[in-house]
Formats: structure tokens, sequence, C-alpha cells
């Protein structure tokens, strides 16, 4: 089950290291697949903690949900001043948010994660999307 603050992601396996994932479940050690793959990929970001809040911190990235509203991209674009959105983890614009106002509020978008704006939106800043 997807909860809204959560990305669904693909990736391959070989046979032999799914058959294992399989047995742990099998076995009762995890309720599912899906289980396993999050506390490995958790326990994995764990041992580098230390390493991620120093990069974190040194390129100055918001860390969580950043919802940006019209309202947002109105006072910005009033106070002639430009966005520069930069997240880590979710950074989302509002569905109400229309590609030019977008395109005259938002300077940047640095987002490590997943960005949610209309594909309106998305096409606009793309060219200032790293």
């Amino acid at each position: 089950m997807m909860s809204s603050d959560s990305e669904k992601i693909t990736i391959n396996l070989g046979y032999v290291d799914l058959g294992r994932i399989d047995l742990l479940v099998r076995d009762g050690f995890y309720q599912n697949r899906t289980d396993v793959i999050r506390t490995a990929i958790r326990n994995l970001l764990d041992r580098h903690d230390e390493a991620l809040k120093g990069s974190t911190a040194r390129k100055a990235l918001d860390l969580g949900l950043c919802r940006y509203d019209r309202a947002d991209l109105e006072r910005a674009v009033a106070a002639g001043q430009r966005l520069h959105i930069r997240v880590l983890g979710l950074a989302s614009i509002a569905a109400d948010v229309p590609p030019d106002l977008a395109d005259r509020a938002i300077g940047s978008v640095e987002v490590l994660g997943a960005l949610q704006a209309s594909p309106a939106v998305k096409a606009v800043l793309k060219d200032r999307t790293v």
C-alpha cells in the first residue's frame, strides 16, 4: 500500500536474491517483499546518516515536505524575487499554479526525492531543474 508521502520505484533483482527475500517472508521475518526492501534501505541510510546530514547541510537543502501554493508564488513575484527550490524529500507545487506564474516566480529547482507539479508546470521548469 502506497501512502501519499511515498514514491513508487521499480528495481531489478537477481533470482537468488529474490528467492532469499521470499524465504525471509515465508519464515515470518517480514510481512512481504516490500517490507524487506524498505527495511534494508532504511538500515543502509541509517549507516550513512552522518554523511547524509553533512551533505544536506553543505547543499543547503530543505528537508522533508515543502509545499508551494499559488499565494507563495504570487508573493515572490510581487516582491520582485524568484524562488530557488532546494529540497531533499518532496517538493509539491499546488495544482492551481498556472505555468506562467511558475515561470515568473521560480528561478531554479533541485529536488532529491520527488517533485509533484502539473505536467505543464514541470514543462515550464524543465530547463531550470537540476
